[in-house]
């Protein structure tokens, strides 16, 4: 437990080691029978985003292809969002025009690869403000990810409506 720790392994990490047949897979590795290969995944922040049915794209930021790091994906709140206050969608994508935050298609990712969103997002609403949408109501909003309490779902927020300190964007770090 001592070494996972030095490496930067999370409890999260050593459940999952411990889960299934996870520790048969690597135990090959660790006589010296097998390696480890590691994977890059490749996320195509310039493709159209996920359009949901009666929804349009009003705005998307393209971000490239970025290769998937966690430690380059942090939340960011505003100052408005801080210390209990609240801040109006409108006026915080206002402010979030200079900010560098990931899209929609990060989002859509992560719900394809749930067993990388990090466990910190948890008992938060992490927003993907670099795609405005207007749905079905007419209303401008952003959609984001959630815990629900047993699985990762999106949802959308209204501009309209308040962001709090429990509503970070995703932003690149």
């Amino acid at each position: 437990k001592l070494a996972a720790r030095r490496a930067g392994a999370t409890n999260a990490d050593l459940k999952r080691l411990s889960g299934g047949d996870v520790f048969a897979q690597i135990l090959p590795v660790l006589r010296g029978l097998g390696e480890v290969t590691i994977t890059k995944h490749i996320i195509d922040l310039d493709a159209n985003p996920m359009v949901p049915d009666g929804w349009e794209v009003i705005e998307h930021h393209k971000g490239g292809q970025f290769e998937f790091d966690p430690s380059k994906i942090v939340p960011y709140l505003d100052e408005g969002q801080k210390d209990g206050k609240v801040i109006k969608g409108h006026e915080l994508r206002k402010k979030l025009a200079n900010q560098p935050v990931f899209n929609a298609n990060l989002l859509d990712w992560y719900l394809a690869h749930r067993n990388l969103i990090p466990e910190e997002c948890k008992g938060k609403a992490t927003f993907f403000w670099g795609t405005i949408y207007r749905n079905s109501y007419g209303s401008l909003c952003v959609r984001y990810l959630v815990w629900d309490g047993s699985e990762w779902h999106w949802h959308c927020h209204w501009l309209d409506s308040d962001w709090d300190g429990h509503n970070p964007a995703a932003s690149r770090k």
